[in-house]
């Protein structure tokens, strides 16, 4: 792996801090399309990007599932020199995804409607969801790929380069949402805006890993169903984490709906985008540390990879008061950007409750971390267990227990719940681990 050496230190800097601009240009495409839709269509096209959510961060899950735990091997396998092996088992990846992605297209427009109608979407939205995700799911390959690159890349040394790349793609969006604004086809233009961006950004990946600079290279292989299932499991954790925003989204917009109401949809999916970029900022400190961790992890040098841990931990943090802060403060600005001052309630209700969503920040990035550290060393079980707690298992039972409690506006405490089980959970299991 092409390291600086100055000091661990710098390594860990060095790897993290263009993974975390990496992930905030990704959370970003979604909220600049978001920002768009509601100024450019109205509330009710914004609230369809919201219900659609959930099926662009499978998108990204199964690419980061596949990534991460690809990544995990190529990292170890370079630590133990060997090379050959490496390339066999990223070319292999980059296969498997391309026939993933063709499968999901096919069967998202076959079920287009009922899809749709799966997702949450009213009577009222359906027009406004069928048009975004018949338009982003021709570009699944494209979404899946790019992520995938992306990861790739900063195993192979060049975190900054895979930021420059990503932040390219993200500034091509923006001006392709104007274009489209400009050119009046709003309800379909933020989707394809997108879908162009990320297929624009493959086209750089690829001359990395196809020029004379990158160390893991496109190479003849045969089938290895072990390793397939080895990635798989190395990256469950990463892919349910990622997913985790999706699934967060898809189970608070049926309890709104149920309990609260349409309105509230619209406070929800503010809430979703500064969410999603703080958890892919966690996921960003754990995926940027993971390289280093499994490939001292593969040299094993104990004292190395455990420091990373340390050293992500703080990170993760530091981050987390952080956004809290920010947001806390910044509410009223984050909630104007999406809202006219005609919506005045609206903005009220929403400043208000995205002030009580956010304490969950404080918590979630200590769980990401170290369900990213597992995931490093190869105890994908544990890294598994973690991801499934905050993501789906306490987070159910939270919104069960307080709704039916306290009634439909104790659910904006459900994920300050869960995650408070999962840092249990998560600190039972690091401790158990470190004793064995």
């Amino acid at each position: 792996m092409r390291l600086e050496g100055k000091s661990l230190k710098s390594d860990f800097l060095r790897f993290i801090i263009p993974s975390i601009i990496a992930q905030w240009v990704f959370s970003l495409y979604t909220m600049v399309d978001g920002i768009f839709v509601a100024r450019g269509v109205s509330e009710v096209a914004l609230t369809a990007v919201n219900i659609s959510m959930p099926f662009t961060t499978g998108l990204f899950s199964v690419s980061i599932l596949f990534a991460v735990g690809n990544s995990t091997i190529v990292a170890i396998l370079l630590g133990q020199g060997e090379k050959q092996k490496a390339n066999e088992v990223f070319t292999q990846n980059v296969v498997l995804l391309c026939i993933l992605s063709v499968l999901i297209t096919i069967l998202v427009m076959i079920f287009l409607d009922p899809f749709a109608r799966f997702l949450g979407a009213t009577d009222h939205i359906l027009p406004y969801a069928r048009t975004y995700i018949g338009t982003i799911a021709p570009f699944s390959v494209v979404y899946i790929l790019s992520y995938s690159f992306e990861t790739l890349i900063k195993t192979d040394g060049y975190p900054k380069l895979a930021t420059i790349y990503v932040t390219s793609g993200a500034v091509l969006n923006c001006i392709l949402d104007i274009f489209w604004s400009w050119c009046c086809i709003k309800r379909l233009g933020a989707a394809f805006a997108t879908g162009i961006s990320q297929a624009a950004v493959i086209l750089l990946y690829l001359w990395h890993f196809l020029g004379p600079k990158g160390t893991i290279r496109f190479s003849k292989f045969h089938l290895m169903p072990s390793e397939i299932g080895r990635q798989i499991r190395n990256g469950m954790s990463s892919g349910i984490t990622e997913f985790s925003s999706g699934i967060i989204i898809f189970f608070f917009n049926q309890a709104i709906l149920k309990y609260i109401g349409e309105y509230a949809l619209v406070s929800y999916t503010i809430i979703s985008y500064v969410n999603t970029i703080v958890v892919m900022s966690m996921a960003g400190i754990a995926q940027g540390t993971q390289p280093l961790i499994s490939y001292y992890y593969g040299k094993n040098e104990s004292e190395k990879y455990k420091k990373l841990l340390k050293y992500g931990m703080v990170a993760a943090a530091a981050g987390s008061v952080a956004a809290v802060l920010i947001c806390y403060v910044g509410a009223e600005s984050i909630v104007g950007l999406f809202l006219k001052e005609s919506e005045a309630s609206l903005s009220i209700y929403s400043v208000r409750v995205l002030r009580i969503f956010i304490l969950s920040f404080l918590l979630a990035g200590l769980n990401v971390v170290l369900g990213g550290y597992f995931t490093s060393v190869e105890k994908a079980g544990f890294a598994t267990m973690i991801s499934l707690t905050r993501s789906l298992i306490a987070l159910v039972i939270s919104l069960v227990f307080l709704t039916a409690v306290f009634g439909g506006e104790a659910i904006w405490w459900a994920p300050l719940i869960a995650e408070s089980c999962c840092l249990v959970l998560s600190a039972g299991l690091y401790q158990w681990y470190r004793k064995k």
